[in-house]
């Protein structure tokens, strides 16, 4: 998070290893499924994002919404399977040619995937196995001393090796961290130090930048930048926006409702509002990185509360629907820092630190992409074709200058890696903590506001 007066982080994030030598395959709910919303047609996306979507996945506009459309699809299978099936479900992920793999334990579960139409993989671990492994590793790492457990970047499951895929950094106290391989099997992979703290570039149109004091306090001595999320909206009609909960600078005080401003860059003190928090989480129980913005008339003005995700150039992307992550599935984010950038999901279920200005450590869980993303997007809108698929909370590429740069600084790590959070969770969790009030009833806006 960059503070444009003074240069001090109030949060940093651990880097995320994304590996491309493993397949990590996802983690599904056991709630009840439903059927994937309609997306746009192909023609109807923007030109930037099109561009995005050719450059970094090579795909056409038409295959990159088949493929996400594909992906949810087979989330929406993989979790009745698990419900019915849950000794013999051990994973389920979109591979390299597009098309949807489940993983059983054993022949009879395969028999089955195959008759329904899906590719299968016989692995020896279920999800349930490898789901107590990753609950162990965490309570293990929980046990170590902060200057030790910082060295440990992230953990995911890789279901098609049945092993935990733990990241750590590449630093003397990570070379001599004593990994409990007795636990189960577990793959190290090293990745650069955690770096100093994230520094947030302003983004034009979806950014926003946020303080703990007025703007024309005389004591403020920086303010913080971030980025804008989905528009939203609650049951009682208010205009809402959800960003990250780290962008917050009232975090954890009784009174959280901090302004968020779009910024003067020209005459900073004089920027004007546009709403304040109501809500904001950090870790804890649920692990979720979020904020909750509540949007003033002038914000509504511009348009903050219609369907729209902004990326480059101030082109826009209509949101459609929901989705969740699963392995494989194509993902682009918005961002002015790194524009339109996009990628694959690579783990659905990826754990890591953040650290406070404080130095308390956070522990955050979310998803795992390939997509590049810079500092300026924290917060930002993450979709799969033109679905909610959640917002960006950490980057091993977010001190980098441009995405060129990143991805040959971190080709070596196995590329640039973005944590996103699920929106679905967020969603749930903003209903549950609001009381009635701001965010009772949340859902992310998918239909114009006509005046």
């Amino acid at each position: 998070m960059r503070k444009l007066v003074a240069r001090r982080a109030a949060v940093r994030a651990a880097g995320i290893a994304a590996a491309t030598t493993v397949i990590l395959a996802p983690l599904l709910c056991s709630g009840a499924a439903t059927a994937a919303p309609e997306q746009l047609a192909a023609d109807a996306l923007p030109a930037e994002l099109v561009q995005a979507i050719a450059r970094d996945l090579q795909l056409t506009p038409t295959e990159y919404l088949d493929r996400a459309a594909r992906a949810q699809e087979l989330r929406t299978y993989a979790t009745d399977f698990r419900a019915e099936r849950p000794g013999d479900f051990a994973g389920a992920w979109i591979g390299q040619d597009g098309r949807p793999v489940v993983a059983v334990t054993s022949p009879e579960a395969a028999q089955i995937a195959t008759a329904d139409g899906y590719q299968t993989r016989l692995t020896p671990v279920n999800a349930d196995g490898l789901e107590g492994s990753l609950q162990q590793f965490g309570q293990w790492v929980n046990t170590l001393p902060r200057e030790v457990s910082q060295a440990i970047q992230s953990v995911a499951i890789d279901f098609l090796n049945s092993q935990l895929v733990v990241s750590i950094a590449n630093t003397p106290t990570g070379h001599m961290l004593n990994v409990p391989t007795l636990i189960a099997n577990v793959k190290v992979i090293l990745t650069p130090g955690g770096g100093g703290p994230v520094e947030r570039r302003p983004m034009a149109g979806d950014t926003y930048i946020t303080s703990n004091l007025s703007l024309q306090d005389s004591n403020l001595q920086g303010v913080d930048v971030c980025s804008f999320g989905f528009n939203s909206v609650d049951a009682a009609g208010r205009a809402l926006n959800i960003s990250a909960g780290h962008c917050d600078p009232k975090l954890g005080e009784g009174d959280q409702r901090a302004t968020v401003y779009q910024p003067n860059v020209r005459d900073i003190p004089n920027s004007p509002a546009l709403g304040s928090f109501t809500q904001a989480n950090l870790g804890g129980a649920s692990g979720l990185d979020f904020s909750l913005i509540e949007l003033n008339e002038h914000a509504v003005g511009l348009g903050m509360d219609q369907p729209s995700v902004r990326g480059s150039n101030g082109t826009t992307l209509h949101i459609t629907g929901l989705g969740d992550p699963i392995t494989g599935a194509p993902i682009c984010k918005s961002g002015q820092s790194s524009t339109f950038t996009c990628g694959y999901v690579v783990a659905d279920r990826v754990e890591t630190q953040l650290y406070t200005a404080e130095g308390e450590s956070r522990t955050i869980r979310g998803f795992a992409s390939s997509a590049c993303t810079l500092g300026g997007d924290s917060g930002g809108a993450i979709v799969s074709g033109t679905l909610a698929l959640g917002i960006t909370s950490g980057s091993n590429a977010a001190d980098a200058p441009s995405c060129n740069e990143a991805n040959v600084a971190l080709a070596q790590y196995g590329g640039t890696a973005t944590l996103g959070i699920p929106i679905r969770p967020i969603l749930a969790e903003i209903d549950a903590a609001s009381g009635g009030g701001a965010g009772s009833g949340i859902t992310v806006r998918t239909k114009p506001v006509t005046s």
